[in-house]
């Protein structure tokens, strides 16, 4: 059995706890991308090209403002990060049906084959780091999550999973 930390205590609103959780989050996020920095190195791609690509594939033929809402960044880096995975093969854009301006972005084969490799390798981590804490930890940490996420940006999150 893998070590852990000790439970939270009955006052986990206390600075010592609070600070346990942000460097938790912290550790876990790192943790995570090493995950799959090789396969982006492999790429010649950075984890911003990661986070474009994972929601790109979300839903094919969202708009330009949709993904810069849900990464809450500003235009000009997602245009950075847009020129080159387009550049590179892994995403496209076409016109919008209805609005000739607008761009709607999908991710090409190629685009896909790679999404789908690094979505592999941080499913087989959170899927084990699920298994390990059980069902209702597992809920109390999305709760967690979620309220540290702004009203509009939760409803985003909610758009997604509908979306699937």
């Amino acid at each position: 059995m893998k070590d852990t930390l000790p439970s939270a205590s009955p006052l986990f609103l206390r600075e010592d706890e609070v600070r346990r959780g942000i460097e938790l989050l912290h550790f876990g996020h790192v943790a995570m991308m090493a995950m799959i920095d090789d396969v982006l190195v492999a790429h010649g791609l950075g984890q911003a090209h990661h986070r474009a690509l994972y929601f790109i594939g979300r839903q094919d033929d969202q708009t330009v403002g949709a993904i810069l809402s849900l990464l809450g960044i500003t235009k000009q880096s997602l245009n950075r990060v847009l020129q080159d995975l387009g550049d590179r093969g892994f995403v496209e854009s076409r016109a919008g049906i209805r609005d000739r301006r607008q761009k709607l972005l999908r991710l090409t084969p190629r685009g896909r084959v790679v999404e789908a490799e690094l979505f592999s390798r941080l499913r087989e981590g959170m899927a084990a780091a699920y298994a390990q804490a059980g069902q209702g930890p597992v809920t109390g940490f999305w709760r967690v999550l979620e309220g540290l996420l702004p009203p509009e940006q939760l409803g985003r999150l909610i758009a997604l999973q509908i979306k699937r």
